[in-house]
């Protein structure tokens, strides 16, 4: 049984012939030059990217339909600018997609706004874009079926073919309407998502999950602060996050660690959580939407993990997106990441670095190169969103002295460059640790500016303990990021 395919076979000038011939071996024979298993964010915006190089592509995807999902709704700026190198700029048309001007921090109530900053002087302010994930995705689908040397195949992949003696992978096996069938390339590429089914096999590390976020669409919300990203703290409860998803719909997602004991069953569970501990901590003018949102009962959940990233070594496969390498989405810097992987990607695997792709020796050194050039710009999102959940969603007295300290760092504005990391524009993870210190540090100030000098000895044991926590929080990811 044939497979659904969705290819675009224009001629291209008077050399009409190759892109025919080649379209014909991607539909009939299922042969290209790469294979990319998931058509998602990433898989989109790569096979446009192959393509318009010249390469053959099989986008494989097991359901075409518009995808619904709580999480992948936020383009950070440095995405959007990956998205405009890559030519993709205008998939941000039409969906609409709100203008993201910043951040609005709310502790205790007490809001601070954070713009993002002009990355040079006389330069326009950054802008980030947040929208449906599912009208985002299928714009990117609509640019890679549009691309002569791309075919989208509608097939559930079961499995990735191998040869027994050099473990090279060929390409992979699949189901297409309960008919069995196999796909081939010189380059096969796993872009499945943080679910991903061949994780497991190629990738050393295993993602670690410390909460779930619980969302929640809001219709005709009033935010306190149009066109920004909401953070809500509490020291008594993890964070919460908003942000304009449409022109009538906010999305609303909760932070609920395991074992939280507001969201127990003898508490009313989930629901109980969002009712009895965040409706009451909103601000005034989200709670009606909120409360409404939350009688019609359309709770949905995302698991918030991690997985550092890894060297790309088996023959024949890359791994990318989640299914390479994950952080908390606190910061929505996923398809940033992603999208800036793919630039990344587009210039080491160019037609002029790598003729063919057959060159196995030589795409694995240029995977080697990519490992650690995306480093730059992934680690420094990756460090800032696991510490800043750590700090956002504190549990214990020193990390609430951390999370106290990091907003009073935002009040005397000490957030331009924080901000530029978050957004993807700033690649310097020095800098990052710089700016974690100082907030360290300024939160030792204010417990020895508050206590009373007859308590210096504890009070200097407790800045011990505050700084060690910070030490705790920071220094494993920036080793693992390093390293990996």
């Amino acid at each position: 049984m044939a497979a659904t395919t969705f290819s675009n076979s224009h001629a291209n000038g008077p050399s009409s012939s190759a892109p025919d011939a080649a379209e014909i071996r991607r539909r009939v024979h299922h042969d290209a030059d790469v294979v990319i298993v998931g058509a998602g964010v990433l898989g989109c915006a790569l096979a446009a990217t192959l393509g318009r190089q010249g390469r053959s592509v099989l986008l494989l995807e097991a359901s075409l339909k518009e995808p619904d999902r709580i999480v992948g709704e936020l383009l950070q700026p440095g995405g959007v600018e990956a998205l405009e190198k890559l030519g993709l700029r205008d998939c941000l048309e039409g969906i609409d997609a709100i203008l993201t001007e910043g951040y609005y921090v709310a502790y205790l109530g007490e809001p601070v706004t954070i713009p993002y900053p002009a990355q040079s002087p006389g330069a326009p302010l950054p802008e980030g874009r947040s929208f449906h994930h599912g009208r985002f995705v299928m714009k990117l689908r609509e640019a890679a079926g549009a691309c002569p040397n791309v075919t989208i195949v509608e097939t559930k992949v079961t499995d990735l073919i191998t040869c027994s003696h050099t473990k090279q992978v060929l390409g992979v096996k699949s189901v297409t309407k309960e008919a069995k069938d196999c796909y081939f390339g010189q380059l096969t590429v796993v872009a499945d998502g943080y679910a991903s089914k061949f994780r497991k096999q190629y990738h050393p590390h295993t993602p670690k999950v410390r909460s779930k976020f619980w969302g929640l669409e809001l219709i005709d919300a009033e935010l306190p602060q149009p066109h920004y990203g909401h953070v809500l703290l509490n020291p008594n409860s993890p964070p919460v996050l908003v942000y304009q998803i449409g022109a009538r719909e906010t999305r609303i997602l909760c932070d609920i660690p395991e074992n939280l004991p507001s969201a127990s069953v003898k508490n009313g569970g989930v629901k109980g959580h969002l009712r009895n501990t965040v409706l009451p901590s909103l601000p005034k003018c989200i709670q009606p939407s909120f409360a409404a949102a939350l009688d019609r009962g359309q709770l949905r959940s995302m698991p918030n993990s991690f997985l550092a990233s890894s060297t790309n070594k088996t023959p024949g496969l890359i791994m990318l997106g989640d299914a390479l390498n994950m952080r908390h989405p606190l910061t929505g810097g996923g398809m940033t990441v992603a999208l800036n992987d793919v630039v990344i990607l587009r210039d080491l695997l160019s037609p002029e670095q790598v003729p063919k792709f057959s060159n196995t020796a030589l795409v694995l050194k240029q995977l080697s190169v990519f490992h650690w050039r995306r480093k730059m710009g992934a680690s420094v999102i990756n460090i800032l969103a696991q510490a800043l959940y750590s700090l956002f969603a504190a549990d214990d007295v020193n990390l609430r002295a951390l999370q106290r300290g990091c907003f009073q760092y935002f009040q005397i504005g000490m957030h331009r460059q924080p901000v530029s990391m978050l957004g993807g524009m700033l690649k310097k993870p020095q800098i990052l640790f710089a700016h974690f210190f100082t907030v360290a540090f300024l939160s030792l100030w204010m417990i020895l500016r508050e206590s009373p000098l007859y308590k210096l000895p504890v009070t200097l044991v407790r800045c011990a303990l505050v700084f060690w926590a910070a030490c705790v929080v920071i220094i494993p990811y920036m080793v693992t990021e390093a390293f990996c």
